[in-house]
């Protein structure tokens, strides 16, 4: 049980028996640094329903626990707050119980409860992964493994924009400059491959406008007249069309791009369950359309169009069906969601991994679904995110400019080889050994400088900087798990039976304080769908460890019951360590 679960009843018979008046619950806070206690509780909530000094009620709650609970041992009241003081023999009674617990902070999740579906990635075949795809793909595997750990069964999807004139423009560069080349011919990723006819298009594109701009046409005549976009469009026709032609080049360079980002994807170490297409996707959401029609959801203007009016929820007119009669972007996610549903029932709320400029369009979404009266519509989140910046720049893909996902992780790699060589650390490595450590620390220093990060922030990443081995780095972090490895390599002793300690080193005591807050850790992740407030906690957890390792002796301690537990201690630490980090996609290295 954790400290709330212990405290809460006996604080509730307190106030009864004190006051003669019944609450429902009781406010917790971690106890500030500069107090002595172990937890708060919050006096204000009761002055509510008891007159009186917030200090003297809290001094009469405090002298009933010490009197009726021997979990309790001491208290103070500073202003409202009430700061109770545990025993050691609670704490060790904890350690004891989660000290071999493989599982703790975990949820075993209920067959009987709905699942969740997390949506991320989601990227266009005509380029390949870059740095706004890594903060995405990152977020929504990191969130996907912490509501799973939180109690929840998860599928993990994404939507492939796989059509569209932006597809077009790849193919038919592809058709006028490749001259047959193949990812095996060139040696290149097909999704760089592809990525780099999508740039060539692009510069022929703007070389046609200027050439026109000379002929005297106006700048927005240049861009519709100009040669190749005419034969990118028509080319996007003749796919919607079904030409055979068109449609084999389409398969065989969408299959360049899908082999190219599974090479990233296991590199990155995300995952997916089942994966979605825009281009059968497309034409759904247009039967319901018809259905909200009916039941008086939509309307329709007089030019044919079909629109929803959300004026009264504070939004505006959105369309849903173009006069013509072809869908839009928001019809498609309508019907996209209902297939998930059809093609899983026990899915019972979804989590959008999305960039924050589409929070409006998530907004209109979510509400048009819950008026088309899906229940499952009411458990909708858009994980929000904010732009990844780097210190040279904003990045445009057309221009060639992005900052390609595969690049990054190969430099943040090299960028560790380089930091950890200067350190001089890796004495009787063999080479495969070290390529190893390098890629894990670069990737784990990558993930960690991203997910560190409240989502909804805007990021300024810089790889040097979350290579670093001191400060808030995944480095700092995974070096203290390494630290702990070499430690129980070293305890060439028994340390595996519970130890006769009665007492704790006031530094034993907050790091068994830390660790017992990873549970809720988890779960307030889960909630907040916020993998910072996990990779924060751990940092904090680390923190504590080193303010440990400095402050007591572990294998110098004399009395062996100190030792044993010592190293006991040591790795559960290691062990919540590597557990979060596992939620948050990144390994810990054995030594460093």
């Amino acid at each position: 049980m954790t400290l709330p679960e212990i405290l809460t009843p006996s604080i509730k018979k307190a106030v009864h028996a004190l006051f003669d008046v019944a609450i429902d619950k009781v406010e917790f806070q971690t106890t500030r640094k500069e107090f002595e206690g172990d937890i708060t509780m919050v006096i204000f909530p009761l002055l509510k329903r008891i007159k009186g000094n917030p200090v003297e009620l809290g001094t009469k709650i405090g002298n009933y626990l010490v009197e009726n609970l021997d979990a309790v041992h001491g208290f103070n009241v500073v202003s409202g707050f009430l700061n109770i003081g545990i025993s050691d023999a609670y704490y060790l009674d904890f350690f004891n119980q989660i000290r071999t617990d493989a599982h703790y902070g975990f949820v075993t999740p209920n067959p009987e409860d709905k699942a969740i579906m997390v949506e991320y990635s989601s990227p266009n075949t005509n380029k390949p992964l870059h740095l706004g795809h890594v903060r995405n793909n990152l977020l929504g595997y990191s969130v996907a493994e912490i509501l799973k750990a939180s109690g929840k069964k998860v599928y993990k999807t994404q939507i492939i924009n796989d059509r569209g004139i932006h597809i077009c423009k790849s193919m038919l560069a592809w058709q006028k400059f490749g001259h047959g080349a193949t990812p095996e011919s060139t040696g290149l990723k097909g999704d760089k491959l592809v990525g780099d006819y999508y740039v060539a298009f692009d510069k022929t594109y703007k070389e046609e406008i200027a050439q026109l701009l000379t002929e005297g046409k106006t700048e927005e005549e240049a861009k519709k007249h100009a040669s190749i976009i005419l034969e990118a469009q028509e080319m996007l026709l003749q796919w919607e069309a079904g030409d055979t032609t068109v449609k084999a080049l389409w398969e065989k360079m969408n299959q360049w791009v899908y082999d190219g980002f599974a090479i990233t994807y296991k590199n990155l170490g995300v995952d997916f369950d089942k994966y979605y297409y825009e281009s059968n996707t497309y034409l759904l959401g247009k039967d319901v359309v018809s259905v909200g029609l009916e039941k008086g959801i939509f309307e329709k203007d007089p030019d044919g169009s079909v629109w929803i009016d959300l004026t009264d929820e504070g939004l505006d007119r959105k369309i849903v069906l173009r006069s013509d009669g072809t869908a839009v972007y928001m019809t498609q996610d309508i019907g996209t969601a209902i297939q998930r549903v059809k093609d899983m029932p026990d899915v019972g709320g979804m989590v959008y991994t999305v960039g924050n400029e589409q929070d409006y369009h998530f907004k209109v979404l979510f509400l048009i679904l819950k008026k088309l009266g899906f229940d499952w519509a009411a458990n909708l989140a858009h994980l929000s995110y904010g732009m990844v910046d780097l210190p040279s720049g904003k990045m445009k893909s057309r221009e060639g400019t992005v900052v390609d996902a595969d690049d990054l992780m190969h430099e943040m790699t090299t960028t560790a080889q380089k930091i950890a060589e200067d350190l001089g650390k890796l004495e009787g490595y063999s080479d495969p050994e070290k390529a190893k450590l390098y890629n894990t620390i670069g990737l784990g220093a990558l993930k960690y400088y991203i997910l560190k990060v409240d989502p909804k922030k805007r990021i300024l990443f810089n790889p040097e900087e979350s290579v670093d081995f001191a400060g808030n780095t995944g480095p700092f972090i995974q070096y203290t798990y390494a630290r702990i490895q070499s430690i129980i390599r070293k305890a060439n002793f028994d340390f595996s039976d519970t130890s006769a300690l009665v007492a704790l080193h006031p530094k034993e005591k907050e790091l068994v304080k830390q660790i017992a807050l990873f549970p809720e850790a988890i779960q307030n992740a889960a909630q907040n769908h916020s993998p910072a407030l996990l990779a924060n906690y751990t940092y904090d957890l680390v923190k504590e460890y080193n303010s440990f390792y400095q402050g007591v002796s572990i294998l110098g301690e004399e009395e062996n019951n100190k030792k044993v537990f010592r190293v006991q201690l040591s790795k559960k630490v290691a062990d919540t360590i590597a557990a979060s980090f596992g939620l948050l996609g990144i390994q810990v290295p054995e030594r460093m």
